[in-house]
């Protein structure tokens, strides 16, 4: 997730959008609960189903920290609201539920608080930025993570990964699996011990040579996906597709055929688990 910028002429817009999309999600998940509630004790039981009900609608100290931030803040985030969107509709139908998201920065409180009672986790290149945003948040979730990777090796890696056993769909893993450069080995373990619902990569950085670009994420986040033991789809937002490296990488390891929808500069991809859908032997 890159760096803020500031646009005055879109920050009020966009912060009274992001605080709209924040409460639907809020008074969405305890409408769902509401009605649950409801039906499961019975028209006898009416009016104390009402009280829990009420009760239910306390929002999470996330969700107002949230609204405060948004409706305060200059500092927008670099997906636009429509973008945005496309993850949000998603949540709405999935949440509560597992959201790892790569990268993080001034809307990570956003997607915390659209995926109220989830478990939303975010991973982070750098350690000094982590600690700049758990500052102003310190109830979000979020871990450094150490890349083995460089974007200028983004064409050797597409070209040879196939050559090494361990990166191929039928073996490949993450946990310790130092022979495949495009696995992500050092994660915390909670990243490989939940199975997630919704994995977001809009990072880590890649725009400069040196960068780690984002070839491991994207390769991970297939394995991750295409591993999945539970039912449904696991739903892969990828942002920055205008850009090469994450354009070709994603058809490579995400496939054309799972890409579902394609808005701005993100697509969003629904990807089976490999017994369901094989290919080959290869990722597409």
């Amino acid at each position: 997730m890159k760096r803020p910028q500031f646009t005055p002429e879109k920050s009020c817009l966009l912060a009274v959008a992001l605080s709209g999309l924040i409460i639907g999600a809020f008074l969405f998940s305890n409408l769902i609960r509401s009605v649950d509630n409801i039906s499961s004790f019975g028209l006898c039981s009416l009016a104390s189903a009402k009280a829990r009900a009420a009760a239910d609608y306390d929002a999470t100290p996330t969700q107002l920290q949230s609204i405060l931030h948004y409706a305060t803040s200059k500092i927008v985030p670099q997906q636009s609201l429509a973008e945005i969107s496309v993850t949000f509709d998603v949540l709405k139908t999935r949440s509560p539920c597992n959201f790892l998201v790569f990268g993080l920065g001034f809307d990570s409180l956003m997607w915390t608080s659209l995926n109220p009672h989830g478990t939303t986790l975010f991973l982070e290149e750098d350690p000094k930025w982590v600690q700049t945003i758990v500052q102003k948040a310190p109830t979000l979730n979020a871990h450094t993570v150490q890349y083995r990777t460089q974007l200028q090796e983004a064409n050797s890696l597409l070209k040879t990964y196939r050559s090494e056993p361990l990166c191929s769909p039928s073996k490949a893993y993450l946990r310790g699996n130092y022979k495949c450069k495009l696995a992500l080995t050092g994660l915390p373990d909670e990243v490989y011990d939940k199975e997630w619902d919704l994995i977001m990569i809009d990072a880590p950085r890649g725009y400069f040579p040196e960068a780690p670009g984002r070839m491991a994420a994207i390769f991970s986040a297939a394995v991750m996906a295409r591993g999945r033991k539970g039912s449904g789809v696991t739903h892969v937002f990828l942002h920055d597709v205008d850009r090469r490296v994450e354009k070709m990488f994603a058809e490579e390891f995400l496939c054309r055929k799972n890409l579902v929808k394609a808005v701005g500069r993100l697509w969003h991809f629904e990807i089976p688990a490999a017994n369901v859908s094989q290919s080959g032997g290869w990722f597409c």
